[in-house]
């Protein structure tokens, strides 16, 4: 088992699993759990949804980069990000200075689609043609996870607890090159 307190990370895209992979990886690691988008609407008293509407995507990413800053000061924490996280070349320096510990968990554009068409909770897929919108986001977002994360892992149509073995084992074998 793990036995090195550094942060966790987990980005990418919306519907890779960001959320339900980092409760059971921080479960299975006994570790903090922090969800970065539930962390903002507590401190808020809103949700994602109405923080858009009211401050638009720039307040929203302000407050996501302030709290990016003070979960990355936690020890033995899973944090997952939202998809945007990587966006600001302020988080992208932060995450890559915790790159052995940052997670891109990608999931291709359908399963994506799949588990996200129905929830009106993600401001940016409220449009007329969200799997073109998947599709965009992608294509912009991509690059940066990949310049971000010291490792990938594919999520798909995969159980989370595979995944989160999977993890576990790649943390692992970045350890152990660590320590030798």
């Amino acid at each position: 088992m793990l036995k090195f307190n550094e942060t966790l990370f987990l980005i990418g895209p919306t519907g890779a699993g960001k959320t339900t992979i980092g409760r059971l990886l921080a479960t299975k690691l006994d570790r903090s759990f922090y969800d970065l988008d539930e962390v903002i609407e507590d401190r808020c008293g809103a949700d994602i949804p109405w923080i858009f509407d009211v401050e638009g995507e720039a307040g929203f990413r302000n407050r996501e980069a302030r709290a990016l800053v003070e979960l990355s000061e936690k020890k033995d924490a899973v944090v997952s990000t939202g998809a945007g996280v990587i966006l600001r070349e302020d988080n992208q320096k932060l995450l890559m200075q915790y790159q052995p510990t940052v997670i891109w968990l990608n999931v291709d554009i359908r399963t994506q689609f799949e588990r996200v068409k129905h929830d009106k909770n993600r401001p940016l897929l409220q449009v007329p043609n969200p799997k073109s919108r998947l599709k965009y986001m992608a294509k912009q977002r991509e690059p940066y996870y990949s310049a971000c994360a010291g490792i990938k892992i594919q999520t798909g149509r995969t159980s989370p607890s595979l995944v989160v073995r999977r993890i576990i084992e790649q943390l692992e074998k970045q350890h152990a090159r660590v320590e030798s």
